[in-house]
Order: C-alpha cells, then sequence, then structure tokens
C-alpha cells in the first residue's frame, strides 16, 4: 500500500517512510486519496521543520497592524509581528482562513487578495504557488497564497 501512495502522491519511499506513523493508510481504494493528500502534507511538513521554513517573528519584533475583510463584507483588525505570514497571523487572530497543508505550499485552501500596490510590493509568486493558485477559486491577478506572504511594513493599513 506504501507503495501505491508514494506512486499517486509523487513521494519517494524513504521520505515516506519517515511520517507514516502520522498517515492512516487505507484499508481499501476509496480511502486512497484522502491518504495520498495527508501523506504529500506530512513529508512537505517535515522538510519545512527540518530546512527551518517557518517563520516565527523576532522576539522585540515590531508589530504590524493590517485588516481581513471577512466573508461577510466586515473588516477584522489585527496586529502582528514582524515576520509572521497572513496565514498565521489569520489562525493567530481567529479569522476563517484554512491552511489544510500546514504552510507546506501542497494546496491552495490558504488564497488571499492582495491589494494591487502591496502585491506589487512584493516578489513574484514561485512558479510552484502560481500551479497552487491555478487550483484557487476565484483567481485574481493579485491572488497569492497566505501562508507565502509574510507580514511587514507593506502591509501596515492594508485590507487583505
Amino acid at each position: 500500500m506504501l507503495r501505491e501512495l508514494c506512486r499517486r502522491s509523487g513521494v519517494c519511499r524513504a521520505a515516506a517512510r519517515g511520517v507514516t506513523t502520522a498517515v492512516a493508510l487505507p484499508r481499501w481504494s476509496g480511502d486512497i486519496i484522502a491518504a495520498t493528500l495527508q501523506l504529500r502534507c506530512a513529508v512537505g511538513l517535515q522538510r519545512q521543520q527540518r530546512r527551518g521554513h517557518r517563520t516565527i517573528a523576532a522576539d522585540g519584533a515590531k508589530m504590524i497592524e493590517f485588516h481581513f475583510k471577512l466573508r461577510d463584507g466586515s473588516r477584522k483588525t489585527v496586529s502582528v509581528p514582524e515576520g509572521t505570514t497572513v496565514l498565521e497571523a489569520a489562525h493567530a487572530n481567529q479569522v476563517d482562513l484554512e491552511g489544510a497543508c500546514e504552510a507546506s505550499l501542497a494546496c491552495s485552501t490558504c488564497h488571499v487578495l492582495l491589494p494591487q500596490d502591496v502585491y506589487d510590493s512584493y516578489e513574484e509568486p514561485t512558479e510552484k504557488e502560481e500551479d497552487l493558485l491555478d487550483l484557487a477559486p476565484c483567481l485574481t491577478a493579485t491572488s497569492r497564497l497566505s501562508c507565502q506572504v509574510v507580514v511587514d511594513e507593506r502591509m501596515a493599513g492594508k485590507e487583505v
């Protein structure tokens, strides 16, 4: 079963062996899609933690205030340390923004729309991010994955 999961998810067996305790191996073929996604996410998270890619704001970091436009049209103002990702800011402030892959760049559930000036001030999305954004609903020219946007002065006072 592990061989089939690795084939479907594109994850090598050596990497998969390290996370199989976190992934429920399917009992029947209908569960293979869910297990494949779990495997991708678990391996991606393991790689991210090993490489130290998770953004953690430095002690004494400057607080940046910006706004989330919620689904009901209301606005929620948040203040987070500089260096936090937009996804982390959402989760820390109880904003309903999903991050199914836990910031491992394996899904598009944390898709957000940035103001044009903020979008232009950040570096271009990577090819991997663009590929995932193609799967996101309501894609716009200023769409980004919130797990890839780090909060800094460019976000101050802006609405996401």
